[in-house]
């Protein structure tokens, strides 16, 4: 079946950097977009960075110039290198993957920053 496993979250400073990890199994990685969200502590889901399956990429206006999303077909894995972090990024993170039009979602890894 497919799965998606997030890690790299952690606690940091403000203007400190993590680098998430996305690893997919079950599908044909490479022929996947694969999506970041996150969802804040006031509940709210949103979209952060996408690459798709070509390697091209955008973010959210909130991130834009910060963060970076990648991925490696090789290791069935995107990455989202998070730079200059504010405490605002403070969320639980998530990959996101369609494939036959369903939607999968990995556990999610939590981010902290403190200020």
């Amino acid at each position: 079946q497919v799965q998606l496993v997030e890690s790299g979250g952690g606690l940091v400073q403000a203007g400190g950097s993590l680098r998430l990890s996305c690893v997919v199994s079950g599908v044909i990685f490479s022929s996947h977009s694969m999506g970041w969200y996150r969802t804040t502590p006031s509940n709210q889901r949103e979209w952060v960075a996408t690459v798709s399956i070509g390697g091209s990429t955008s973010v959210a206006d909130s991130v834009q110039g910060r963060f970076t999303v990648s991925r490696d077909n090789a290791k069935n894995t995107t990455y989202l290198q998070m730079n200059s972090l504010k405490p605002e990024d403070t969320a639980v993170y998530y990959c996101r993957l369609i494939h036959n039009v369903n939607i999968y979602w990995g556990q999610g890894t939590q981010v902290t920053v403190s200020s």
